[in-house]
């Protein structure tokens, strides 16, 4: 193996790179940021030289804070690896100016970014079957509701009922819930008179 090759694998290489935690409480997520870069401390392929922490800001219902390390990591298989286990939000490679990526290390990156680009495929996939099944059962209660609350209504003398009441029986807001009404409407299911629902 010549110099060139050997640089790549044994080269000392410096980087900032920003490390990012989102969730919640507040309290959660700035213990697990440090809890995070004392892991990362504890790697003997690399050196933290510095680093540096944002306040903490909200974000809606969460809560984020991170970390800008300047760090020196040995070669650039590990440099790769720290990218797939710490999932930094940015890296930017300071010194060297130049690196040589051996066939090896080349090709142990793509299999290793190939084989994360599926699993990451599998859990999407996997996520949206669930999501769909989960959809298809919440519009079948929503809509059985529908039809089991004017059921009682139309034994009873009043007969009608408003959204504005079926929203209040079923929990579901008004809006959302003519999405639900419109459909049983036409499919025959329901009637509507004057704003006021009934069994067809």
């Amino acid at each position: 193996m010549d110099e060139a090759e050997k640089q790549g694998e044994h080269a000392h290489i410096r980087c900032r790179t920003i490390i990012e935690v989102l969730g919640k409480p507040k309290e959660h997520v700035e213990n697990a940021l440090k809890e995070y870069i004392e892991h990362i401390k504890q790697d003997s392929e690399l050196v933290i030289l510095n680093e540096e922490y944002s306040e903490i800001k909200e974000q809606g219902k969460l809560w984020s804070k991170f970390v800008e390390l300047e760090l020196v990591i040995k070669g650039t298989g590990k440099l790769i690896g720290f990218c797939f286990e710490y999932m930094p939000s940015s890296l930017e490679v300071l010194k060297p100016e130049h690196l040589i990526m051996t066939n090896p290390e080349l090709s142990n990156f793509l299999n290793d970014l190939q084989a994360r680009l599926h699993s990451v495929d599998m859990v999407v996939k996997q996520m949206k079957a669930e999501n769909d099944l989960l959809r298809a059962n919440l519009n079948a209660l929503i809509q059985n509701s529908i039809l089991r609350i004017l059921e009682v209504v139309s034994l009873s003398d009043v007969k009608y009922i408003s959204i504005e009441q079926l929203s209040k029986f079923t929990g579901v807001d008004k809006e959302g819930l003519g999405i639900y009404v419109e459909k049983l409407l036409k499919e025959n299911k329901i009637k509507k008179e004057d704003d006021m629902y009934t069994l067809a």
